[in-house]
């Protein structure tokens, strides 16, 4: 729920903050939570590793993204910081330098953890889906698990789910295969033959 005007929080409140921790602004409030763990940072570090080769880089796949890690976004009174997102070249010809962003992306990839699960797969779709991301992918480490998000008008519709070891081809960038598993610290179990 947004905070009166009086008590909304500031960029200021933001740089005030410890390096030890993330700050965001949604709806008027600060939100911080940890830096992110090991099992997070993996998973975000070798999904990026895999966009950023084949989607911004063109390096076997079709290139015409651009995919930050971490991009600070400005849109309107929110600050968020995904933990990936990416803006179609042919929406977005070259990124504005600066420290951050007011252009809201093509898709966003948010890396759960058991501190900001709720945060990230509540109150920062409703934004991304408010400023029109057209897609959303919720990672979840723990339970091995990629969530696919398409936007449809003002929500969400959940496209696809996998999980553990599959091999997968995720909208939008169906054009190469993501292994699951390279994205977790632990390897997936195998099945057993049943």
């Amino acid at each position: 729920m947004p905070l009166e005007a009086s008590k909304r929080a500031t960029y200021q409140d933001l740089l005030a903050l410890p390096d030890s921790v993330l700050g965001q602004i949604i709806d008027g409030e600060l939100v911080v939570s940890p830096r992110p763990g090991v099992e997070h940072a993996r998973s975000a570090s070798m999904l990026g590793g895999d966009l950023v080769g084949a989607f911004d880089r063109g390096r076997g796949g079709p290139g015409g993204w651009w995919i930050l890690f971490e991009p600070e976004l400005h849109l309107d009174d929110h600050v968020l910081v995904p933990d990936l997102a990416g803006w179609r070249r042919a929406r977005v010809l070259q990124l504005p330098p600066g420290p951050h962003l007011g252009i809201a992306p093509d898709w966003v990839c948010e890396v759960l953890s058991p501190s900001t699960a709720s945060l990230d797969r509540i109150r920062k779709v409703r934004v991304y889906a408010h400023y029109e991301v057209s897609h959303a992918w919720l990672v979840d480490p723990a339970a091995q698990t990629l969530e696919v998000f398409r936007r449809q008008e003002t929500s969400w519709l959940l496209v696809a789910a996998h999980a553990g070891n599959e091999i997968v081809r995720a909208e939008p960038f169906e054009a190469v295969e993501i292994d699951l598993d390279s994205l977790w610290l632990t390897p997936a179990p195998v099945p057993s033959p049943g």
